[in-house]
């Protein structure tokens, strides 16, 4: 009896200490739900720990704060009120990010586009509200990322159609992903996870095992369709259960689908896995809107990157990297 009370006590002294070296937190940003944890070794501190976990929350706000399309204040919302007026000077990082989205556009042949918005503004998915065909049309020709002119020289933006909106929706919760998985290696942090709702990166492994990410169910709230063991890499999962409502029978939800205006409805969930968070986020949007076949061909065609796209049965789909012989 007497050794096993001192076990016990033993195992309570020790185990804060071992639990002690994860760090992690949840908190609410950009819309949703972000985690950061990671490994403390042992010559950092926990004051050390503290202000990490602070600066990588800190830095999702700030982000948010830029870009959101939600908030007057944001130099997105600048950029829209302003853009197809003149030419604005924008931050080097919100350039270079629409450098990206043009890459990542002329890459997926358009079917990622940030100038969606100029109809994608119109939906309300609390509110149940969509724009009526008529508006669709109207404004359908302003959807088209060409429109979108950067002046390198000038770190300037200008919209060359009157109606344009962008939203980078589909690609600023992974640059913040990116940019906090930098601040934590450049801390000398090696094992990490940062997600932010549907994206997420990883610095190193889970300290001699990989990490599990699970892809959620799209029509199952408490289930996970599978779990990959993953290390040094990012996923970022694209469905049409984030943000939607039902009406008539038809689902209306956030992809939208760039030539025409509405939901894209081929598959209903899609997850991209490579390198660079911010390239899996914008590609895992495109890939939805190309659909199954389509979306399976330009994966198969970029060895860097793999995809899981889940179809409008709910079976699931292996790009050829992810298959096993």
């Amino acid at each position: 009896m007497g050794k096993c009370r001192l076990l016990v006590v033993f195992v309570l002294l020790i185990s804060p200490l071992a639990q002690a070296q994860w760090q992690q937190k949840s908190f609410h940003v950009m819309g949703t739900q972000a985690h950061v944890e990671f490994w403390l070794a042992d010559s950092q501190t926990q004051a050390t720990a503290d202000m990490l976990i602070s600066q990588v929350e800190q830095e999702m706000q700030r982000i948010d704060e830029t870009m959101s399309p939600y908030k007057d204040t944001s130099e997105l919302s600048l950029v829209n009120r302003h853009g197809a007026l003149e030419a604005v000077i924008i931050s080097k990082e919100l350039f270079e990010l629409l450098q990206d989205a043009y890459k990542i556009a002329e890459l997926t042949k358009g079917t990622f586009d940030i100038t969606y918005a100029s109809v994608g503004y119109q939906y309300d998915y609390r509110q149940h509200k969509k724009p009526s065909q008529a508006f669709i049309d109207k404004n359908l020709s302003a959807i088209n990322y060409h429109s979108v002119q950067l002046d390198a020289d000038n770190s300037s933006v200008h919209f060359n159609h009157p109606a344009v909106k962008i939203d980078l929706g589909g690609i600023a919760k992974g640059h913040a992903v990116k940019n906090c998985l930098a601040i934590l290696k450049q801390a000398g942090i090696k094992h990490a996870l940062v997600s932010a709702g549907g994206d997420t990166g990883l610095l190193g492994d889970r300290r001699g095992r990989p990490w599990y990410v699970g892809i959620k169910h799209p029509r199952a709230d408490d289930k996970t369709a599978v779990q990959l063991p993953l290390s040094d890499e990012a996923i970022s999962t694209s469905g049409d259960y984030e943000r939607y409502f039902i009406e008539d029978g038809v689902r209306y939800h956030h992809i939208i689908n760039p030539k025409t205006g509405d939901s894209a409805r081929n598959v209903v969930s899609v997850s991209i896995i490579g390198k660079n968070p911010t390239y899996v986020d914008a590609l895992s949007t495109a890939i939805f809107v190309k659909g199954l076949q389509q979306g399976m061909a330009l994966i198969n065609q970029l060895p860097e990157y793999e995809a899981i796209i889940i179809d409008n049965k709910q079976t699931l789909h292996f790009s050829e990297g992810l298959q096993q012989d």
